[in-house]
């Protein structure tokens, strides 16, 4: 990666304001505050210095050094952050080199490169984590064992996240599949989205056939409907164009069966002692 490329990812990611300087460094000091009480948090590097450490940064990420593939994402992540090279957009950038420095080396599914999910329902500890190995400015010395033990337990949390609802969804299949019986993919699709509380329409109904691999019309999908809400799984609300299609208590009572049944979470440190 060349320190062009974070450019050009930035002009992408906020070129839809001019203010934000889109692919450009910021021009002179930049300085992080608490919403809440304006209290400044962070300061960013040297403004002069900006353009060399973006360099340091580049050329860390291509090195070939013997180090885990997660803490090299991660230390990019937070050397971007610490140093702040851009006006605005470097929480997102930081996020978005993390992500890259894995898909480059062949972890290419969001699905699990990605921790974003996981800092949008940490928000506090992730930013609190950035102020402790930060200590509020650019400092290349601090020992940076927090956030890497902060990262490598995202992963892990995210992981099993996603495991759970693998889990979640193999047997919420077999659950609807084993009370309606034998039907059509489309069917027991729309009836597992259903299940989970989801509202179904016509147009959303054969959205979902065309993603089970079968194209149908909305006559089609109107008649499907209409059998599964004589067999007893759907009932419909409103009329013509705002009908909605919603689980009856038999097949919601599915889902509740799978979420009753999940095993205990385990969000125990993984690092304590």
């Amino acid at each position: 990666m060349q320190r062009e490329l974070a450019q050009e990812l930035h002009f992408m990611m906020t070129g839809y304001s001019l203010a934000n300087r889109p692919g450009r460094w910021r021009p002179g000091p930049i300085f992080v505050q608490r919403d809440l009480t304006q209290e400044i948090v962070h300061e960013g590097a040297d403004v002069d210095e900006v353009p060399a450490l973006m360099d340091e940064v580049s050329t860390y990420v291509n090195s070939d050094l013997d180090e885990d593939l997660l803490v090299r994402a991660a230390m990019a992540h937070l050397n971007l952050v610490m140093v702040h090279p851009f006006r605005d957009g470097n929480g997102r950038m930081a996020r978005c080199l993390q992500s890259l420095v894995l898909a480059r080396n062949g972890i290419l599914s969001p699905v699990f490169m990605s921790i974003e999910e996981y800092l949008g329902r940490n928000t506090q500890a992730y930013y609190d984590v950035l102020a402790q190995v930060g200590g509020g400015h650019w400092a290349p010395t601090s020992n940076t064992q927090p956030w890497v033990r902060f990262t490598l337990t995202a992963h892990l949390r995210q992981a099993r996240t996603l495991r759970r609802r693998i889990d979640d969804a193999e047997r919420l299949w077999v659950g609807v599949e084993n009370l309606v019986g034998h039907r059509d993919e489309r069917q027991l699709a729309a009836l597992n989205d259903a299940a989970m509380g989801l509202r179904l329409r016509r147009a959303t109904y054969v959205k979902i056939a065309a993603e089970s691999g079968t194209e149908i019309t909305e006559q089609t999908a109107g008649r499907d409907l209409k059998a599964l809400v004589e067999a007893g799984y759907l009932e419909p609300q409103g009329e013509r164009r705002g009908r909605i299609y919603l689980a009856t208590p038999k097949l919601r009572d599915v889902w509740r069966g799978v979420r009753s049944s999940r095993a205990h979470r385990d969000d125990a440190d993984p690092f304590a002692d």
